[in-house]
């Protein structure tokens, strides 16, 4: 039987870190956004199983567009962030005292997506991308053997060995966001630090730093080129020209001298300037859209002679290319076949050839963004004198790569389909005419574009050469590379050349020239990711005692990379649940006892950790994964990642949160979405952000609208039993901010006891209506009244709390974990963690608290 499209395509999200600044792209205030589709789930029956599961209709793209906006929307509405919050914030966080004690790292192992263990119907294992940790969003490489990975949210890391046995270099900087990496001619690393993917979890940064030696060295705060100017943006590439290096970045177009490192920035262009920090328009919505710059070529032969490519994804009127002319940076008209109108410039990446002799360029489509279910790509094009002023042709568009020996060959899940997330470039330095291309998969030509081959494909899964057979791995398929593709680089090992392609799964690698099959398909990809590099991107966290043997079970929900699993005494973690894992239930007593939530409360349960031979693709009854989706998921009326309890004193009774607030009695052994019942209505465009239940008391906080165009939230309590229920009265005088409500703590001795977090800036930094200040609120009387706990709080964003017993408090946040003692009022850090976020903080039976840390894993601490 052959598999030819998955329930959990991998979906991309993606990356965190702390620091510098907000969110890059509130997506929802975008000019000539998309409104994504509802989500497509469609409940499999046992006839379905045998054809692989069911389809979520194609609709990727939209739902990674949603995801950006929800995500966005947590830490900016009810307004826009002002530039330098994260670094406030940051400084605040190093003056806490601290707890005492040390993170103990659990996911510093390799995670094998292919596990043979886990091949139930909800699991991408034996899609062939093997050995994944979180998505890299840009690569360097020179020719003795050393690799530079910069993590979405994790970090730099390197290898000294050509790729594996890798150690992070970039801890002591106050954002572990990147956007850019490029060795110089002199040997130095450049970073440019802010994710610059426009996704649902990508940070802005810190500005650019440069690390003289980088095979041996660290970076420091004091390697930051130029000042301040570039605090607060996301930088997408680094380009060289002559004695100067040109930044591309979410304020537009700046330029640096490579030899003098000191002084300011030099802006060069922003289309519109007046929506910059300090300008007239800095506080509209869309300020954030308005001076997008997405690469920079410059002429071989001239480095004075450059064009910018600047625009938003999704279209405006600037978009475009631009040249100097007469020192004022004009609108380029003609370029042959590529195109420079505002409605077909969307995402542009570049490449050269080391000889100069070819240009080449990948261009999105804003219109076919918003238009075209199928792809938003509109074509890959080479300049065959090397002037990246043209002429251009086009060397392959949507149809003729899917004609390439693609994995995507649906309609609505194309080639392209997410080419304003996915792209990269690499031409072979020894052969103009040799370029790797970078979309969901990877492509590539030897011939300047006249032909091309899918060497990496999104997945096996559809291939006649596959199987499930877990003795075949994937069966006579070759390992793969992850999907979603982001960076790439060229260096050599022991003197034989390698490409490395960065992707949501990490690094992976091929010889430069490396052999295909008769499809097309690469056969020699290897990953690097070994486990020595854990930039894992956690939305949550399990933990239960290992039926199998002594100790834990420890799982967890991810980016891109389904749902983890480790069990006790593994070496190498499994992967029991594909696609986006977003909230996870555990069963303390039991860690196989497990109930994972995909997008919109897409909720499976599992009794045995999902272990399954793939026996379900002939028999149905085989299967040991089960959907169990609240009505909410049907109608979309959830946000992306929603939120799913167990009650406190009944493991059995659990609360699921979209539009209505979802209850169910059969614990893990709930087979079917119809066992929910409605326990109260939030109302028509209100949506669940938040929610908590003990002894069956249950907390709701909502938001609806949710974007910073008349947000507004609310708190509704009542009894899993549908009695009692009313929304609570939120005083008008600002003691709850009007901000995102993302999580409560319940006491667990007193179930009128409650704590609320809430998240984005004060209004210090919030340029929105009621943004109040504080960030953790607390209520003696079931959340009528409230007052404000936040003390020596830093102003971050917080994202979970944890009541302990004997009365202690923790909280996760946007740069960490801090905690409050009993019958203290202070808060103090706990422990040293990078600058990364954390998202979710549970207790284990061990006693011991799990943080999910968005961008390095999970690790437990025993407080003290």
């Amino acid at each position: 039987m052959h598999v030819s499209t998955r329930k959990r395509h991998w979906l991309t999200i993606s990356a965190f870190t702390a620091l510098a600044a907000l969110v890059s792209m509130p997506a929802g205030a975008a000019p000539g956004h998309p409104q994504a589709r509802p989500h497509a789930f469609t409940a499999v029956t046992a006839q379905d199983r045998d054809g692989g599961g069911d389809d979520d209709g194609g609709g990727e793209a939209d739902e990674i567009a949603e995801g950006a906006d929800q995500f966005a929307e947590a830490r900016t509405s009810p307004g826009t962030i002002a530039p330098g919050a994260f670094a406030a914030a940051w400084d605040q966080l190093n003056n806490l005292p601290s707890t005492g004690g040390k993170w103990q790292h659990l996911t510093g192992l390799p995670y094998n997506s292919d596990d043979p263990r886990y091949r139930d119907i909800d699991s991408n294992s034996s899609g062939g991308a093997g050995l994944v940790t979180g998505r890299a969003a840009a690569l360097a490489a020179d020719d003795g053997g050393y690799v530079y990975e910069g993590s979405a949210g994790g970090g730099v890391w390197r290898s000294k060995t050509g790729g594996g046995h890798w150690t992070p270099i970039s801890d002591a900087l106050p954002t572990q966001a990147t956007g850019a990496l490029a060795l110089d001619g002199g040997g130095r690393l450049w970073l440019g630090t802010g994710e610059a993917t426009t996704n649902a979890d990508a940070y802005l940064g810190s500005g650019v730093y440069v690390l003289a030696h980088p095979r041996n060295g660290t970076f420091t705060a004091r390697d930051r080129v130029g000042g301040s100017e570039l605090d607060s943006t996301t930088i997408h590439t680094l380009r060289f020209g002559g004695s100067t290096v040109w930044a591309s970045t979410s304020k537009g177009v700046w330029s640096h001298s490579t030899k003098d490192l000191r002084g300011p920035w030099k802006l060069e262009f922003a289309p519109n300037p007046d929506f910059l920090p300090g300008g007239s328009q800095a506080a509209d919505p869309d300020a954030p859209y308005k001076n997008i710059a997405n690469d920079v070529a410059i002429d071989p032969r001239n480095p004075a002679n450059v064009m910018l490519a600047v625009g938003w994804r999704s279209g405006d009127d600037y978009n475009g290319f631009y040249r100097k002319v007469h020192g004022t940076w004009t609108r380029v008209t003609s370029l042959g076949a590529l195109p420079t109108d505002a409605g077909t410039v969307g995402n542009v990446t570049f490449a050269r050839s080391a000889d100069g002799s070819r240009y080449y360029a990948i261009n999105q489509s804003p219109t076919a963004l918003n238009t075209d279910p199928d792809s938003n790509l509109d074509g890959i094009y080479v300049s065959k004198n090397g002037d990246p002023f043209g002429s251009w042709t086009k060397t392959a568009d949507t149809e003729a790569l899917a004609a390439a020996g693609s994995a995507l060959d649906e309609p609505g899940f194309m080639p392209g389909v997410q080419a304003w997330y996915n792209e990269f470039l690499q031409v072979d330095p020894t052969d103009p005419d040799h370029v790797y291309a970078g979309l969901e998969e990877v492509f590539e030509t030897g011939d300047a574009g006249a032909d091309w081959s899918a060497v990496g494909p999104y997945w096996n899964f559809g291939f006649d050469c596959w199987s499930i057979d877990p003795a075949k791995q994937t069966g006579d398929c070759h390992q793969t590379v992850h999907a979603d593709q982001h960076a790439v680089a060229v260096g050599s090992y022991h003197g034989k050349p390698y490409v490395y392609v960065g992707d949501d799964g990490g690094v992976y690698k091929r010889p430069l020239n490396g052999s295909k099959d008769a499809a097309g398909h690469g056969t020699d990809w290897v990953s690097t990711n070994d486990g020595t590099i854990d930039t894992l991107q956690y939305y949550s966290v399990g933990i239960g005692r290992d039926p199998a043997g002594h100790g834990l079970a420890v799982n967890g929900g991810l980016q891109d990379n389904g749902q983890s699993i480790l069990r006790a005494g593994d070496k190498v973690m499994g992967s029991n649940f594909g696609g986006d894992g977003g909230d996870t239930l555990t069963d303390p007593a039991n860690g196989c006892n497990i109930a994972q939530e995909y997008v919109y409360l897409a909720v499976n349960v599992t009794q045995n950790c999902a272990v399954n031979d793939g026996a379900w693709v002939d028999d149905p009854t085989k299967t040991t994964s089960y959907d169990v989706a609240p009505p909410d998921n049907e109608t979309a009326e959830a946000r992306f990642t929603a939120p799913l309890t167990a009650d406190t004193r009944d493991a059995d009774t659990w609360i699921a949160g979209g539009r209505h607030v979802w209850v169910q009695t059969h614990g893990y052994a709930i087979r079917s979405g119809d066992e929910w019942t409605n326990a109260f209505d939030l109302g028509e465009g209100h949506t669940a952000t938040a929610v908590a239940a003990q002894g069956g008391k249950v907390y709701a906080a909502w938001c609806g609208p949710c974007n910073n165009e008349g947000f507004t939230r609310g708190i509704a309590v009542g009894n899993a039993d549908g009695t009692g229920w009313h929304q609570a009265t939120l005083p008008v005088d600002g003691t709850v901010p009007n901000r995102y409500l993302s999580g409560f703590a319940i006491d667990p001795a007193n179930s009128n006891h409650v704590y609320l977090a809430v998240n984005g800036f004060s209004r210090h930094w919030t340029e929105g209506p009621g943004a109040g200040i504080g960030h953790v609120f607390e209520s003696s009387d079931g959340g009528t009244t409230w007052r404000d706990i936040s003390a020596n709080l830093p102003d971050v964003p917080t994202d979970a709390l944890l009541a302990l017993p004997g009365g202690g408090l923790a909280l996760a946040t946007d740069l960490g974990v801090v905690y409050r003692a009993p019958h203290r009022t202070g808060w103090s850090r706990v422990g040293n963690l990078p600058a990364v976020a954390v998202l979710q903080l549970k207790s284990g039976p061990d006693g011991r608290i799990y943080a999910a840390t968005h961008g390095r894993g999970l690790y437990s601490i025993a407080l003290r």
